[in-house]
């Protein structure tokens, strides 16, 4: 049992702390999230890595640690609370969620990273809002400093996620077009999973946080061509009055209505993993591929080789019956080739 509060370091503008709190709020778990340097104050433990949001929890021996990654988070959670669970309890369904889950925080968060970097008015927005977000007694004269120091850096690590002037027409693109199919698929369901959300629906609404509600760029183009995904954001950010039935969720044998979203996963995502992969295969630093009929250059992501070797696992893990319900949904998606 782990001990409640959670306590989590985060910041308003990091999409996966909004994923986790949201995920949070909705399942009924009490929290409490420590900004700036709180943590250090509070003598919590240091992340090997770190990233946000950073949870704090007991080890093996009961000893806190600090704890990264929202989606094995996400399912520690699953298993130390019961009740208002967002991983399906039908396996092939889990998996389709899985599959929407790994896009939103590791395809859709190229979107996120390249508007907010990549054009002067969400840089100057950025760099002006972020660091009051984590210190908002700091000095106006250090509030200038951060300001150029977090702009300079993040606009420096751009071509870690894939942003550059040879990939900005594809993930632009592939924004507008993931706009178009959520706006089409909430009109038929309140969330990617039926009538209850999945974590897949949080990690969606996390990169959105930003995207259609912080940054000038994509929230103008969301507000401009998909309003009901802008509102649907501002819905999930609080599901905590949502019903959570056990009969609120889809049927795999009904989730044609998910087909659009996965063939956008198969259209880019997934040439994005493979490629990927092939490239760390060979022992090369950069990736040159084709995505989207377009040309796609970017360093090798150890990572997301880790993500495609997870979304095989989850697949070998379905027994047969249940991976011929996943084959027949993504039949024709593209994202046949992971497999």
């Amino acid at each position: 049992m782990l001990p409640l509060p959670l306590k989590l370091k985060g910041a308003p503008g990091s999409p996966y702390t909004r994923k986790m709190m949201a995920v949070l709020r909705y399942r009924h778990i009490p929290f409490e999230l420590l900004i700036g340097d709180q943590a250090a104050k509070a003598g919590m433990p240091e992340a090997k890595v770190s990233l946000l949001p950073t949870f704090y929890l007991p080890d093996e021996r009961g000893e806190l640690e600090a704890v990264v990654d929202s989606t094995p988070l996400i399912r520690r959670f699953e298993d130390a609370f019961e009740g208002r669970h967002i991983i399906p309890p039908d396996p092939a369904l889990a998996f389709i969620n899985y599959l929407i889950e790994d896009y939103g925080d590791e395809w859709l968060t190229k979107a996120m990273f390249h508007y907010r970097w990549y054009y002067p008015a969400d840089i100057e927005m950025a760099a002006k809002i972020l660091p009051r977000w984590t210190n908002i007694s700091m000095s106006d004269e250090n509030l200038v400093k951060m300001s150029k120091f977090i702009a300079e850096r993040q606009i420096s690590r751009l071509y870690v996620v894939g942003s550059n002037d040879i990939t900005a027409p594809v993930i632009e693109d592939s924004y507008r077009r993931f706009l178009a199919i959520i706006d089409k698929l909430i009109q038929q369901h309140p969330f990617t999973m039926g009538e209850r959300p999945g974590s897949g629906d949080f990690a969606l609404y996390a990169q959105l946080t930003q995207l259609a509600k912080f940054d000038p760029t994509p929230a103008a183009i969301c507000l401009a061509q998909a309003p009901r995904v802008h509102a649907w954001t501002d819905v999930v950010d609080d599901l905590s009055g949502c019903p959570a039935a056990d009969d609120g969720w889809t049927d795999i044998e009904d989730a044609a209505y998910l087909q659009d979203l996965l063939t956008e996963v198969g259209r880019v995502y997934v040439p994005a993993l493979l490629a990927n992969a092939a490239a760390m295969n060979k022992g090369e630093k950069e990736m040159w591929t084709t995505i989207d009929g377009r040309p796609w250059k970017q360093p090798v992501f150890g990572y997301q080789a880790k993500c495609l070797q997870w979304i095989r696992q989850e697949y070998v893990r379905l027994e047969d019956h249940q991976r011929a319900q996943v084959d027949a949904l993504l039949a024709g998606t593209g994202c046949e080739a992971l497999f």
